[in-house]
């Protein structure tokens, strides 16, 4: 049996829909195995000033519809020094918290790796929780499939502006350094093109098939850009597709609106899941290592792992993309 009694659970980065139902899920499936659960504000930057309190089963009661964090979130450049992680270690010890589970993306897990790094009596287990999709170790994270959702809804209505005045929408969503989010709904949205980081953009390239698409009679068309993407994003996009051809062209950027939204029901799903994992691991006494889902099993990488590899797109689906858009 685990000797762990009681946990400390805290949000950092970017919020993602799906992070509430994920604390729901630690905190209900904690008190369940006998553990308590305290609750940290802001991230690492409340660990480090004693923004905690106990939460129970009623902490948690009516969240698992609403988006964001109940925690909240926070940057902390200060936890990264190791003054700021003794605070960090300090007050764990003064609130008995005996471990941690964290919830975020590669700048939380790194974050998670450095403080266990130094202080490798709290045992630390991370949920990955980003809209990008892009750790390692698992083929879903939190705030994914609702952000592919939002962005997807977006789109359809655009589509209806852009077939009613024969115009060509670039549509930028959002992705710094993981075009998952544009891919995907660019897929499930019917766009002409998909312009992420992962490979090469010619926009010369995509003129000629635009071109080619409306002299087979197309009257409008949709691009999907990432943020990060090469070409410099939707309004550089956009400027070379009108530059070059001459179409109506628009630019939307969704923005964080991607991030917002009560979470879809598999958002919900995995959440739940995520959550009730990382506990039993904390119990079966497994330490800094992140969960996740890998081809339909359960996972649980090292947190090392999961900030230094970086998950790859499949090649197929841009190919997919590109067939259907004829």
């Amino acid at each position: 049996m685990s000797k762990i009694k009681r946990i400390g659970i805290l949000t950092s980065g970017g919020d993602a829909s799906g992070m509430n139902p994920a604390i729901r899920s630690v905190v209900r499936t904690a008190i369940a195995n006998g553990l308590e659960v305290v609750g940290i504000r802001e991230g690492y930057q409340g660990l480090m000033y004693n923004n905690v309190y106990d939460m129970n089963a009623g902490s948690v009661g009516g969240i698992i519809n609403h988006g964001g964090t109940i925690l909240f979130s926070a940057r902390s450049p200060e936890f990264q020094t190791e003054e700021g992680m003794k605070k960090a270690a300090d007050n764990m010890k003064y609130h008995g918290m005996e471990a941690l589970v964290v919830i975020g993306g590669d700048g939380t897990y790194r974050g998670a790796l450095d403080f266990a790094n130094h202080h490798p009596e709290f045992p630390i287990v991370g949920i990955p929780g980003t809209i990008d999709n892009d750790i390692y170790g698992t083929d879903y994270t939190i705030g994914y499939d609702t952000a592919v959702n939002v962005a997807m809804e977006a789109i359809d209505k655009l589509r209806d502006t852009a077939t009613s005045h024969g115009r060509c929408f670039v549509v930028e969503v959002m992705g710094r350094h993981a075009g998952y989010i544009a891919l995907e709904v660019g897929i499930a949205s019917g766009a002409e093109d998909i312009l992420i980081p992962e490979t090469p953009t010619n926009l010369d390239k995509i003129v000629e098939e635009l071109q080619l698409a409306k002299k087979r009679g197309k009257k409008s068309s949709i691009i999907v850009v990432a943020e990060g993407d090469e070409s410099g994003g939707a309004m550089e996009t956009a400027k070379h597709i009108e530059g070059k051809t001459g179409f109506d062209t628009r630019v939307t950027i969704l923005g964080h609106m991607q991030r917002g939204g009560s979470p879809t029901s598999k958002e919900r799903l995995m959440a739940a899941r995520f959550g009730y994992i990382a506990v039993k691991a904390l119990l079966e006494e497994k330490t800094n290592i992140a969960v996740g889902i890998w081809k339909g099993e359960y996972t649980y990488t090292p947190l090392s792992d999961a900030i230094k590899k970086v998950p790859k797109i499949d090649p197929i689906d841009l190919e997919l993309c590109r067939t259907l858009a004829i």
